[in-house]
Formats: C-alpha cells, structure tokens, sequence
C-alpha cells in the first residue's frame, strides 16, 4: 500500500532541488518508462494500477487511479509511474559528434533533442548549466525513452569549448551555409538560446560559424532550435 510519505516524495520530484536532493527522477507512460528499465536504469520504485500490465520488477506498488492522480504531474495520467535514480554521467569520448546547448530553456525543446541525438547515433550532449533540467518531467516525456541512450551532461560551455581539440561549429543567422561546408567526421555542434541565440561568451570559442539557408518568405526570423537541430544534424550525417 502507498503511505502518505512516498506520495509526497513522488510529487517532491517535480521539482529539480529535490531531485538533485534524493537523486531520483520521475517517469510517466509506459512507453518511457519501458525504454529506461530495458537500459538498466536503475528503478527506485515503480507504481502501477494494473500489476499485469507489466513485468514484476522488484519495487512495484499496485496503487489505485486516485493515487496515481495525486502523483502525476498530468493532465490525465498513465496507468504508470515511475522513479528511477539520477545514472551517473559518462566520460565524453572524443570519437563522434557531440551536440552542445547554450541556455534552451524550453523543456519540449531539449526533449525533442534528446530524441534527435538518439535518432541521428549522437551519444554525448553538454548543456550549459542554465539549460533546462533534463530530469524535468516535461523534457522526459518529450524525450520518449530517449534518455535512456543519451549522455546528457551540464558544464560551463565556454571552460568546455576552450579546453576540447575537437573543431566548434556554432549556428547563427548569418554563418555559413551549411550546404557548402565540409563538414569533419567528429566535432561540436553549439545551438542556441530559444530567443538569444548563442551567448557572446560562448559565441568566442567557436570557430565555424554556420547557417540554415533560408528559401521562403524573408519575414520570418528564425527556426526552433530543435527544428534547427535536426536539419543541421542531417547535413553532419550525410557527410
């Protein structure tokens, strides 16, 4: 039976201190919360109201629709919850892609490119640190069981960018178009702020400026960064 006491802990985790606080994070849906237990991901507790509808792992709770309510954070929630501990951050391998945010704030954004990394083989994703929080619930729903295969890490950017020998592309508006670019096998892809683009800070240590060529009405001022993002990753993958 669920006590007061976890119900409060569950709907606690909405929150990011207290998920940096306990180390744990919340996952809704099936589907999500299916691809991170099939990763290993390491399950604190799993809530159901339907015990049948999945495989009994230690840690199950059978719980009813009115529980579940009180520690969803949707509108209408799953038959499903789950809470999983924070995994620790790998070492960046210097051997591929990597995709580096400069300050998205938008959860459905980050989640949308935490899909994009997954689809496109891109393991490694450095955030700046005022870049949403990737166990947001909205950014793990958005991810749809994504974040279980990509590497997302926060550093400060520009430390980062100075220190790595990988060549920096960084989009802008006015770079290069991708198009003529010969792009290498291995680097670092910068995008970004929703509203700001990339910082000045972060824009000094970047050495390819590139762009999105732009073939429509000239009105309109610029792509959604996760748009953006997966144009330009599938310019790097063509190459």
């Amino acid at each position: 039976m669920v006590t007061k006491n976890q119900i409060k802990l569950v709907t606690s985790l909405q929150q990011k201190k207290y998920r940096t606080q306990h180390g744990l994070f919340v996952v809704e849906g099936k589907k999500t919360v299916n691809e991170l237990l099939q990763a290993s991901t390491r399950l604190y507790k799993l809530f159901v109201t339907n015990v049948q509808a999945v495989q009994d792992f230690e840690g199950t709770e059978l719980v009813s629709q009115a529980e579940l309510r009180q520690m969803s954070s949707l509108n209408t929630p799953s038959d499903i919850l789950a809470v999983f501990y924070k995994p620790n951050s790998v070492e960046i391998e210097n051997k591929d892609w990597i995709i580096a945010l400069d300050a998205v704030r938008d959860p459905g954004n980050l989640g949308t490119i935490i899909r994009l990394c997954d689809w496109f083989g891109i393991k490694h994703l450095v955030c700046s640190s005022d870049t949403v929080d990737c166990y947001n619930p909205k950014v793990l729903q958005a991810t749809m069981g994504s974040i279980a295969r990509v590497n997302v890490l926060y550093k400060d950017l520009s430390i980062f960018l100075k220190e790595t020998s990988l060549p920096v592309y960084g989009a802008f508006m006015d770079g290069n178009t991708v198009h003529n670019e010969k792009l290498p096998k291995k680097g670092i892809l910068v995008m970004g702020n929703e509203a700001n683009g990339i910082s000045s800070a972060v824009e000094q240590v970047i050495s390819h400026r590139i762009s999105i060529p732009q073939f429509g009405d000239q009105t309109t001022e610029s792509l959604n960064v996760a748009t953006a993002t997966a144009i330009l990753l599938n310019e790097i993958r063509r190459t």
